[in-house]
């Protein structure tokens, strides 16, 4: 895999699959590690530590929602996990509301959410046509939505005296 990925993405349920973590961290490749569903801050870091052990220290952390007890969501997305993870580590904390939610009525405030409580990052499912995709299209933004996404990714972070990682005239050209 490592001769054609350009990142490795460790989800939730491998997150302490010690001797994977390892493997990756030997692989010499960017590595994104999702959150466990139940993991503290600490669990978290840790297992970054064995990605860390084997020289390996680009890692991206990906907060991507816990368990909960709500029934109307998939999972609760911890965004006080992103400034406390950011006080205890250098790592860049990107945040997931898409299998945090499972909702597109939800991903864009969340996503909203994760970049003021200091995320680095977002990611989104993203499909033309979500009504006909395979899996997880209920969670899936197009057009419009992935549109607003964008411009919050861009317009949020300066408002908080970071700089953004998109500008507002890639957002919108002609403007």
């Amino acid at each position: 895999v490592a001769e054609h990925a350009d990142m490795f993405q460790i989800g939730t349920r491998n997150m302490q699959n010690f001797p994977l973590l390892q493997a990756v961290g030997a692989a010499g490749k960017p590595v994104m590690l999702k959150r466990g569903l139940t993991a503290t801050y600490e669990e978290w870091l840790m297992a970054a530590e064995y990605i860390a052990q084997r020289g390996n220290l680009d890692i991206v952390l990906c907060e991507r929602g816990i368990r909960g007890f709500e029934p109307t969501i998939r999972n609760m997305l911890d965004v006080s996990a992103i400034p406390m993870v950011h006080a205890h580590s250098h790592l860049p904390v990107i945040v997931d509301p898409s299998h945090a939610a499972g909702r597109r009525d939800l991903v864009l405030p969340l996503a909203r959410a994760g970049m003021a409580a200091g995320a680095d990052g977002v990611m989104v499912d993203v499909h033309p046509e979500p009504e006909r995709a395979l899996c997880d299209g209920a969670q899936a933004l197009s057009g419009d939505l992935l549109d607003e996404l964008t411009v919050a990714v861009a317009t949020i972070p300066p408002l908080l005296g970071r700089r953004s990682a998109v500008t507002a005239e890639r957002v919108h050209p002609s403007r």
